[in-house]
């Protein structure tokens, strides 16, 4: 319910009518859909193994891994992801995505995250920053037109309010924090630091406003279509996605 912190890959948020066509071939995904689009992926229900854990007096991580192979959803490539979690000090969470192709030809690649955050009783009480001026311009059927918007309603602390978002927006400066939201009551922070490989904010407010979801990702949606931010993953490369999470008290 809610793709809660799910893993998204090998495409993000929304995909057209679930179709795409790859180096001339059309395929149609097989798998969750809402409304007209497939949505989120294919290994957001995934069981990982084990690979790697440990920890010491700086740090603990854990390393999971999942290799996919499912000709039948409609993604007829092969691949394998390793997902590592690390707890550091001063409440800090890095979070490593490794894919490898390990087809013997080229495929598309996006991926994600879907956390959502809850620091107080309503995200109503936040307040909101994010480092962009730019939102990507969506349908009706959240799907990118292909045209930009600009956006500097939070581009420093604003109180959230009754602001509702489901909107993708572009990351510009990687050398700062990328989002933050706090809430004053409870005293605390938060900091969400991706690394170049996510140049894309997707927020989102679900209808009970508990929590909110602010996603990173490496393409826009609907990227096996419009080709914004889409990766074309060659065989045995891997490509590393990385962002961090760091929790404050005011």
């Amino acid at each position: 319910n809610g793709f809660k912190s799910a893993k998204l890959s090998p495409f993000v948020c929304r995909m057209k009518n679930g179709e795409y066509v790859h180096q001339g071939t059309a395929h149609k995904i097989k798998k969750h859909y809402l409304g007209d689009s497939a949505i989120h992926g294919l290994i957001y229900d995934a069981t990982f193994t084990i690979k790697d854990s440990g920890a010491d007096n700086e740090k603990a991580y854990v390393t999971l891994a999942y290799n996919y192979n499912k000709k039948e959803e409609g993604f007829p490539f092969a691949f394998s992801m390793e997902v590592s979690y690390m707890l550091s000090e001063e409440n800090k969470l890095t979070l490593i995505t490794k894919v490898t192709n390990t087809g013997e030809g080229e495929m598309p690649l996006s991926d994600g995250w879907h956390p959502y955050f809850c620091l107080g009783e309503t995200v109503n009480s936040l307040k909101v920053e994010f480092n962009s001026k730019v939102m990507i311009e969506f349908t009706d059927g959240l799907i990118p037109s292909g045209n930009k918007l600009p956006y500097s309603t939070f581009n420093s602390f604003k109180t959230f309010g009754d602001t509702f978002l489901d909107n993708c927006f572009v990351l510009e400066n990687f050398e700062a924090v990328a989002c933050s939201i706090k809430d004053e009551t409870t005293g605390l922070q938060l900091d969400i630091i991706p690394s170049a490989s996510y140049p894309y904010l997707q927020i989102y407010t679900p209808p009970h406003r508990k929590s909110i979801a602010i996603e990173n990702l490496s393409s826009v949606p609907d990227a096996f279509n419009n080709g914004i931010g889409l990766i074309t993953a060659k065989p045995g490369e891997v490509y590393t996605f990385t962002t961090a999470y760091q929790l404050k008290t005011l």
